[in-house]
């Protein structure tokens, strides 16, 4: 259900306007001993002295997470591109014996719960109590909302109940900034103030290079793999 209240623009070429009461604060993935995601870190709260809060897009401010204006001179393309179509329309299903997992990769965040403690995948065929709980708990840590579950006795969505809420988050195992995480039904606008569907979890574009703006692609997180020694994008204040 959308939270009629609040709602997050993505603006031409510009930032996010944030408008609405939702709460927002800094957060972080912390890893396990193996180096998988498998928490996050409550950090501090942020609280905006005007009532339209606007947070950087292009990946260039220096005031982050808020917008200085940097997009101007960067000359910042943030042309949505994602299409706005239903999630079930592009997921594929993955069936156990008590949960069906959907899985949609137009949302992956590169949030890497999904890995921590067996790949979720396998853990909803296993079907067994153990195997059971890591795949709700993986799935509803996933930011983008790539992954949802599925009770098959019910035919209910499982997800935990949330205000509206704006995570900044950064990523601890690649030491690199990772995107707005919204949960609790926040409606996103696109460029032309078209909405998308309303979804419990969204993971925002916050480097400027997604390939699916607004919404994240895992590029900030690839690009940190691909060259270890080099991060390419700015510090956060977390």
């Amino acid at each position: 259900m959308a939270h009629k209240k609040t709602r997050i623009h993505a603006t031409y070429n510009g930032p996010y306007i944030v408008e609405g009461k939702a709460s927002i604060q800094e957060k972080t993935i912390k890893k396990d001993p193996t180096s998988n995601a498998w928490t996050y870190a409550q950090g501090k709260q942020i609280r905006p002295k005007e009532k339209t809060t606007k947070l950087c897009r292009c990946g260039h401010s220096n005031k982050m997470p808020f917008c200085d204006e940097s997009h101007v001179c960067h000359h910042f393309d943030g042309t949505c591109t994602a299409p706005h179509q239903p999630f079930a329309q592009g997921a594929q299903a993955v069936e156990g014996p008590n949960f069906t997992l959907l899985d949609n990769e137009m949302y992956c965040a590169f949030g890497r719960f999904c890995d921590a403690f067996g790949r979720v995948w396998n853990l909803v065929r296993q079907g067994k109590e153990k195997t059971d709980a890591l795949a709700i708990q993986e799935t509803l840590a996933c930011p983008g909302g790539r992954l949802m579950i599925i009770d098959n006795q019910t035919g209910e969505i499982i997800e935990e109940p949330a205000q509206p809420e704006i995570n900044i988050l950064h990523d601890a195992a690649l030491n690199c900034m990772g995107p707005l995480y919204a949960k609790g039904g926040i409606e996103v606008l696109d460029d032309h103030e078209k909405p998308y569907e309303v979804r419990a979890r969204q993971a925002l574009c916050r480097c400027g290079k997604s390939h699916n703006k607004p919404f994240c692609d895992g590029t900030h997180a690839i690009e940190i793999k691909e060259t270890p020694n080099k991060s390419g994008l700015p510090k956060t204040s977390t």
